[in-house]
């Protein structure tokens, strides 16, 4: 009987590890992402200028492009950096992913960047 009730609490030990080493790998997964991501956004924000004159003058003219296509693409460097800061100084908080879509400047370079919930 012991020997049946030692094996028991070594199974069920066992299996309460076990979830939350998985668990655990998920934690830092998600850190280790938010944290890459961060720092590229922090590094590369500057890319959305010229994205967003190239993006705007190609859907309203290239006048339009120079103009607003410029203050757009400096909003959009402020935007990305801070968000990148953001992560990276809180990279510990699993909140899943960025709030910027396109995650990184260079994923859907014709798409205009945007801001939203993280969930």
């Amino acid at each position: 009987m012991k020997k049946m009730f030692k094996l028991l609490m070594i199974a069920s030990a066992l299996f309460f590890l076990s979830a939350q080493t998985v668990h655990a790998q998920s934690y830092q997964n998600i850190m280790g992402e938010k944290f890459v991501s961060g720092i590229a956004n922090v590094a590369t924000g500057v890319v959305e200028l010229p994205k967003n004159i190239v993006i705007t003058s190609q859907d309203k003219g290239i006048p339009y492009g120079m103009t607003i296509g410029v203050v757009t693409g400096v909003a959009h460097t402020i935007g990305r950096t801070v968000v990148g800061l953001l992560d990276v100084v809180t990279f510990m908080i699993p909140t899943g992913p960025s709030s910027v879509q396109p995650q990184y400047v260079w994923n859907d370079f014709s798409r205009e960047t945007t801001y939203g919930s993280r969930y």
